[in-house]
């Protein structure tokens, strides 16, 4: 009996070994060939290193630039809603869920929205939109306009009543520069109610004054990614702790932070 199983054991076992790899599961940010990387030490530190990949023709992300330090939320980080989910061990552990108004940036893979300003115009690639004196970015979570930049303008004074995000903080928050460029982290694009809104990269205050929730950097910094972003790439902006960074590198098919 055993002579006339051995050659089929083989034979599974050749068929075994022949067999194809499996195909990994494809992620949203797969055509991503442009992908701007934000990592601090934990999810309470409020500041944290800013770096810039680039995906090669094989598919291997390499680095562009040198690393440069940011500051994000003033109570650090905490998962947020963008192109992917928070993992579910993630939540079942207690790991921090962005909310409205708790001071934490949102952690994940975003996608890149629109570039913002003072100025008539910006270089950058992204598609640009100068604000005004009336545009307001509405954190008001049950407005319908939540998680929106609005023109008062065009929308009337009521429905931005008791927003806290001017666009233009020069003019109504006493000369106030952090929004004199920046870019749109597509956090909370649902506009899922409480979930947090208004998530920008802008410039800092000082390299030591954390933010509501976005990701401030010096403008040589800010200069330089939006020089470089390019929507035709499909830009993505990834933001995460140092040990949710290191886990999820593979499955997530995430650079490999070389400096």
């Amino acid at each position: 009996m055993l002579r006339l199983l051995l050659p089929f054991t083989l034979l599974a076992l050749g068929a075994c070994a022949l067999a194809p790899a499996k195909t990994p599961a494809p992620l949203p940010w797969d055509k991503s060939r442009q992908m701007v990387v934000v990592t601090t030490p934990d999810w309470d530190a409020t500041r944290g290193t800013l770096r810039r990949f680039a995906r090669d023709a094989s598919g291997t992300w390499q680095p562009v630039g040198e690393a440069q330090p940011i500051v994000v939320g003033r109570s650090g980080s905490g998962w947020g809603f963008g192109l992917n989910p928070a993992p579910d061990q993630a939540v079942a552990a207690g790991d921090p869920i962005k909310r409205e108004g708790d001071g934490r940036a949102p952690a994940g893979v975003f996608a890149i929205g629109t570039a913002f300003g003072y100025a008539a115009d910006a270089d950058t690639r992204l598609p640009y939109q100068a604000m005004d004196a009336s545009d307001w970015c509405i954190d008001v979570s049950g407005s319908p306009l939540y998680n929106r930049i609005v023109d008062a303008d065009d929308v009337g004074q009521a429905a931005v009543e008791g927003s806290t995000e001017p666009m233009r903080r020069d003019l109504h928050a006493d000369g106030d520069q952090r929004y004199r460029l920046g870019f749109v982290i597509e956090h909370n694009p649902r506009a899922v109610p409480m979930a947090g809104s208004c998530i920008f990269a802008h410039l800092w205050k000082t390299p030591d004054t954390a933010t509501a929730g976005c990701t401030a950097m010096a403008p040589d910094t800010m200069d330089a990614v939006l020089g470089w972003l390019d929507p035709a790439l499909h830009p993505v902006f990834v933001l995460l702790p140092d040990a949710e960074y290191r886990e999820l590198r593979s499955a997530w098919r995430l650079p490999e932070p070389t400096r």
